[in-house]
């Protein structure tokens, strides 16, 4: 009889190591399933780990990679009787059949060896997962679970992986030291995933399953990326001093890839730094598919906000494209402040920080007024019930300027608890909304993102004009380049502005006077 537990098995517990002895030891003799059923005694062949979620690491469901739980596994294995089978299990998704899948998975992996059944495994488990496994047939032990008082009689593992993220010195605390199993307590040590934890776990930006945002549609946004990359690197690259060169907010790839090409960068190495989980494994399935012309390319999952990326002192170029306006929008102002000290430790002397980003206008406190056309498109469209990323963005593609404009009032990080102030005036036959150069901004630089609609929504392009940089970067002891500079995207006044809105102010005399759109990105070069 196989023994088969499937779980995330971050780390495992000395109750687990003798309650599996145990059942080892008597040969399953006494004891009783969830439904207080005795089984029948047959000796335990294995002891099989299912180890769910295989594919993820470095995010808060799941902050521990898989060969270290697999390490932990095996060494808390050593001293059972009988053999143990770790299996990993990729993370599909929300499906009703998961212990088909798992089972199926297991018989694959091991072409065959372990083909499952209620026949020849008895399942462990003491959490709800139990339920689809019952409905395949499978008698089921729930180790930490008492069915009959209803509620669990020991710490779940998870428990205490949540300790340890709360617990300075983990290694000493004495609910750590009784409950870990010693082989988990050696694994984390010496591997220091406590400390990883820790950051993972406490880290105030990241989601459960490490992306800043739940609504991003990423095959839109790596094409986007994609089809941006050239631009950005041609942008960019006369500043690129050659060495040690890092992509934080690497996305899919797209820049260094651009980079490897270089023949002046042949000889660097290059360290992409990305937080989403889901464009970290883009980037490794490129780089096994051979598209990276410079062998020196490495990627990581890590947070640059909450702690150095790279090692003090090491680092001659720093790139970082449309990242620190989602820094200012899913954290805080003290998060992106911390987010520039961190560049400035990671530097060598002398080194850059090359900053592509939007930036907003110089008197973004100014009250303007906002023309929006009312004629381009309809004005009193309902919005589909229950719409999909798709059909929302085809009906706000369908709207006027102006009853975009009012949705965007709506939605802009309305989660947030933001209320976007404007009132709308009419000055002789023309009505204009009045409002903030600063919300005037946000919407004219953000009004056509319809693809990612509720992801952009949460995002705030002009919260710190240049001089704000400026003053940033200088408390942070890096010194901005003269050649640094703000600019307007011609390309978006010419086709998503002109015709559809313009900005005013009033004259001396009360009337509206047309003014020019304001810059929408900045090229900032921070030198140490």
């Amino acid at each position: 009889m196989y023994l088969l537990i499937p779980g995330r098995h971050h780390l495992l517990t000395d109750f687990q190591f003798k309650y599996l002895n145990r059942l080892i030891k008597c040969s399953l003799e006494g004891e009783k399933d969830v439904y207080g059923q005795p089984l029948d005694a047959s000796p335990v062949e294995g002891v099989i780990f299912a180890v769910t979620s295989a594919n993820h690491l470095g995010t808060k469901r799941n902050p521990v990679p898989f060969y270290l739980r697999a390490m932990v596994i095996q060494e808390f294995s050593n001293s059972l009787d009988v053999p143990a089978y770790v299996y990993g299990i990729d993370d599909v998704g929300v499906i009703h059949d998961f212990a088909e899948y798992t089972i199926k998975t297991i018989r694959h992996s091991s072409e065959g060896a372990h083909s499952l059944t209620p026949q020849n495994t008895v399942v462990i488990c003491s959490t709800s997962v139990r339920e689809m496994y019952l409905k395949q047939g499978f008698r089921v032990l729930t180790a930490e679970w008492d069915p009959a008082a209803n509620r669990f009689t020991q710490p779940m593992p998870w428990d205490l992986v949540n300790l340890i993220a709360q617990t300075g010195d983990w290694r000493k605390h004495p609910t750590v030291l009784e409950q870990v199993h010693p082989a988990a307590f050696k694994i984390w040590s010496l591997y220091g995933v406590g400390e990883k934890v820790q950051q993972i776990l406490k880290d105030p930006i990241i989601g459960a399953d490490g992306d800043l945002t739940a609504t991003r549609d990423y095959n839109v946004y790596v094409k986007q990326m994609d089809d941006i990359a050239a631009l950005k690197y041609r942008e960019t690259a006369p500043y690129i001093q050659p060495g040690n060169i890092g992509d934080i907010g690497c996305a899919a790839g797209s820049w260094i890839k651009i980079a490897c090409e270089d023949d002046r960068l042949h000889e660097c190495d290059f360290y992409g730094i990305e937080v989403s989980r889901h464009l970290y494994d883009i980037c490794l399935q490129r780089k096994h598919n051979g598209e990276f012309a410079n062998p020196s390319v490495f990627f990581a999952q890590k947070n640059a906000v909450t702690s150095l990326v790279f090692e003090p002192g090491s680092m001659n170029t720093i790139h970082t494209s449309s990242l620190t306006h989602e820094i200012a929008s899913y954290g805080s102002r003290q998060d992106l402040l911390a987010f520039i000290q961190n560049r400035y430790q990671e530097l060598v002397p002398g080194g850059v920080w090359i900053n592509r980003d939007v930036v907003g206008p110089e008197n973004r406190t100014e009250t303007v007024l906002l023309w929006l056309n009312e004629t381009d498109g309809a004005n009193d469209l309902p919005m589909p019930e229950n719409p999909t990323t798709q059909t929302l963005a085809a009906w706000l593609g369908k709207l006027s300027t102006k009853a975009l404009f009012q949705r965007f009032a709506q939605d802009f990080r309305h989660e947030e608890g933001y209320q976007l102030p404007h009132q709308w005036v009419t000055i002789g036959d023309t009505t204009y909304c009045q409002l903030s150069m600063q919300d005037a901004c946000e919407f004219l630089f953000k009004k056509d993102y319809h693809d990612n609609w509720l992801s952009e929504m949460h995002e705030t392009f002009c919260f710190w004009n240049y001089d704000d940089w400026k003053q940033a970067l200088e408390a942070a002891g890096l010194r901005p380049d003269n050649l640094s500079h703000t600019y307007r995207n011609e390309w978006i006044v010419q086709n998503r502005l002109e015709g559809k809105t313009q900005l005013f102010r009033l004259n001396e005399t009360g009337q509206p006077e047309a003014i020019p759109f304001p810059v929408s990105h900045m090229l900032l070069m921070a030198r140490k």
